[in-house]
């Protein structure tokens, strides 16, 4: 980032901007900037199709005037623009609406080194571009030398380098830089009447933990061509083995019904469910902004709240919802550093893994589906009910027996949660909310 300004410039126009919104009238004010690099590219069959390689830079900040809020953002840092856009944000939150539990959190005493976190990799930004659409390319030619494999939808290759810096009237003054890049490669095989498709990618905060070309092409090709000639089989109960990435996806349905906004909003079945259990003792949950190295961790968040581990559930009862300081004031409960700026997002959410292999787990399955890939929304978070089109692997005799497609999983999340009666020791952390194989004892799986 070479073109980026330097962090202590950023963090002094941050800090001015707050003395200048004081100076206003606000009676709090919260400025963030980012600045940051982008490079992104999509090639298919060999030839590039997109490529992006941008740097952006903006500001954002939030206002609060007698319990009233206003919020203003920019791409231009003009001394002139910025000072304007202050003034019109404290007069536009005289405008608003009152809201007693507006306002910014407490300032906290404990403070977090981003040196300790090791987000950042200087060889992210060293890579030079020919590199970066070489191993976009590699990874489809691998995957295209398999005969298998009849169409590529392309592969990506991306980079970003990002610097966060916040300052708030309450005093909190802070900034970090975090890189992360990816590969990813999406493929199709079969013949007309008989298409499948399926991708595979890797992301990683550095470079050097990306999984090469080679790995993603070749994993790709695995996880489509063992779609090919699927079977229609009658509707049954019978158990399912959620893959790592289902796993992740059923995850994400959970926390959307632990944030502090779905709960004080009633928007979800796990309402005044806290100290109670919502699933069996094999399921812990975490959420840890913490963890060295990984893509949900940061210092702070949106709000400048150090981030922290949180027990989400343990041992199946819910321990805590996850909020911002807006929401765990309207719960009376405490913020957990999960601020985004405009609501909950996780940091690491993510369920503990056990001590089974995914071997292990499809050998215990006498009669039943190994789910791989889902479609369409069929989430209800009010109720917890779940019904998606699904694609899977027919398990016979623990083994799989052949592929199996135009099917539909249907249950309720908080029957699921009980009914989990293996938890596999395959968890790799591949975004913000993760989980490892998991078996659950029975769910409706409608077919023919």
């Amino acid at each position: 980032m070479s073109a980026a300004a330097p962090t202590d410039e950023l963090q002094a126009l941050a800090e001015r901007l707050v003395a200048f919104g004081r100076s206003c009238g606000a009676d709090e004010i919260e400025v963030g900037i980012g600045d940051g690099e982008e490079f992104s590219l999509d090639v298919r069959m060999g030839d590039i199709e997109n490529l992006v390689e941008a740097g952006s830079r903006s500001m954002g900040l939030r206002v609060i005037k007698d319990g009233k809020t206003a919020f203003a953002s920019s791409s231009d840092l003009a001394p002139e623009t910025l000072e304007h856009l202050v003034r019109n944000a404290v007069k536009r939150a005289e405008l608003s609406s009152f809201d007693p539990f507006a306002g910014l959190p407490e300032l906290s005493s404990r403070r977090i080194d981003p040196k300790s976190l090791d987000l950042y990799d200087p060889e992210v930004s060293e890579l030079n571009d020919i590199i970066k659409i070489d191993l976009a390319l590699e990874a489809e030619r691998v995957a295209l030398a398999d005969k298998r494999i009849t169409n590529s939808y392309g592969a990506s290759f991306g980079t970003h380098e990002i610097r966060s810096v916040l300052a708030s009237s309450n005093g909190f003054s802070g900034d970090f830089r975090k890189t992360y890049c990816s590969l990813s490669l999406g493929l199709q095989a079969g013949e007309t009447d008989d298409l499948v498709e399926d991708f595979w990618f890797s992301s990683e905060t550095h470079f050097r933990d990306l999984e090469t070309p080679e790995q993603v092409g070749r994993k790709a090709v695995e996880r489509t061509v063992r779609q090919l000639h699927p079977r229609k089989i009658k509707t049954q109960r019978v158990p399912v083995i959620f893959e790592p990435l289902m796993t992740s996806s059923l995850l994400g349905f959970l926390f959307g019904c632990v944030t502090g906004t779905a709960i004080y909003q009633k928007a979800s079945f796990l309402v005044d469910k806290l100290g109670q259990p919502i699933a069996n003792d094999r399921i812990t949950v975490f959420d840890d902004g913490l963890m060295p190295g990984k893509l949900g961790t940061s210092p702070f968040d949106a709000e400048g709240v150090p981030s922290q581990r949180t027990v989400v559930v343990e041992k199946g009862v819910l321990k805590n919802y996850l909020c911002n300081t807006y929401a765990a004031r309207k719960l009376k409960l405490r913020t957990t550093g999960n601020s985004d700026g405009g609501g909950v997002s996780p940091n690491n959410f993510y369920l503990e893994p056990g001590a089974h292999s995914p071997e292990e787990i499809i050998r215990s399955c006498a009669k039943g589906l190994l789910l791989i890939r889902t479609l369409g929304h069929g989430l209800n978070p009010v109720t917890g009910d779940i019904s998606r089109g699904a694609f899977g692997l027919w398990i016979e005799k623990g083994e799989i027996a052949y592929p199996v497609s135009e099917i539909t999983i249907s249950g309720n999340l908080g029957v699921l949660l009980k009914n989990v009666e293996m938890v596999g020791n395959d968890l790799e952390f591949r975004g913000s909310i993760c989980g490892p194989t998991i078996k659950v004892a029975e769910m409706t799986v409608a077919g023919a």
